[in-house]
Order: structure tokens, then C-alpha cells, then sequence
């Protein structure tokens, strides 16, 4: 599970990039993360290495990836499915990329989504930051609820 969504796994939220079981029986897990410097990472490889220790695989390897950078376009259709369950507004389409530094922006531009409660799009954005860097706050003017936006990345 991710520490910062508990409501999607490693696999929805595309960290998990790919487990290799060698010869040896020994497992080879690579992740990425949502953005340089995540305070998650340690916790997620502990995570995994205990849930394989847990299932018989005692010799764990675990891999960081930074390249490709991770996208919002790799949460799955399972985890959007699971953020719209429980209230998010799911990320659209992350900004086109090039080739070269991966730019990064962490302020959003204001702009009308969809009420994940009441699908209004009588919203407006109340904070460029939720509870982690990935989430900015709204509010929707006509069922007066507030939500998670997850950022495009």
C-alpha cells in the first residue's frame, strides 16, 4: 500500500515497476517514485520486502528507478477507480513531455473539476496543497464538500 494513500497499492499507483523471481529463488523488485525525494520510499521498500519475506522469499533486492520519471498516467484504471470511489478527483492527463529534465510543477492552475461527490463542476480551488505535495484542495460550491484533487504529474 502506498503511506501516503492507503486506498491504492504499489501496482494502482504505478511505483511498482517490475519483480523479477531469479534462479536463485532470490526477488528483484523495482519501484519509482512519484517525485524525487519522496518521504514514502523507505517505508514502501520495507513494506515490500516484509510482505515477500512474509510469503517465503528471503533474499529481497530492492531497486530504485528514476528514469522514466513517474507520471500520473501510470496509476492504473484500477486505482482512478478507487481514488473516484472514495472521494478524489483523479488526475487528467499529465503534461507532455520531451526529452531532458522532466518539469515539475507544484502549483496548480485554477480550474473547474468535477465534484467527486455531487459531479458539479461548480468547484474552486481552496489550497495548492492538500495533506502530501501530490494533492491540492477544492471545494465544491454547490454541495459545499471539500476534496482531494490529485495533481497531474
Amino acid at each position: 500500500m502506498d503511506p501516503e494513500m492507503p486506498l491504492l497499492t504499489l501496482d494502482d499507483l504505478g511505483v511498482l515497476r517490475d519483480v523479477e523471481v531469479r534462479e536463485n529463488g532470490s526477488v528483484l523488485v523495482t519501484i519509482t517514485p512519484t517525485y524525487s525525494g519522496c518521504p514514502a520510499m523507505a517505508t514502501m521498500r520495507d513494506d515490500i520486502a516484509h510482505k515477500l519475506q512474509d510469503h517465503g522469499y528471503a533474499d529481497v533486492e530492492i531497486v530504485t528507478s528514476l528514469t522514466p520519471a513517474w507520471s500520473t498516467d501510470w496509476i492504473s484504471e484500477e486505482g482512478l477507480r478507487k481514488l473516484r470511489e472514495t472521494g478524489y478527483s483523479t488526475p487528467g492527463p499529465a503534461p507532455e513531455r520531451t526529452s531532458g529534465p522532466v518539469p515539475l510543477t507544484l502549483t496548480v492552475k485554477p480550474r473547474q473539476l468535477t465534484c467527486p461527490q455531487c459531479s458539479s463542476r461548480n468547484t474552486r480551488l481552496t489550497s495548492e496543497f492538500g495533506a502530501t505535495l501530490c494533492k491540492a484542495q477544492y471545494r465544491c460550491d454547490d454541495c459545499l464538500e471539500p476534496f482531494d484533487h490529485v495533481k497531474e504529474i
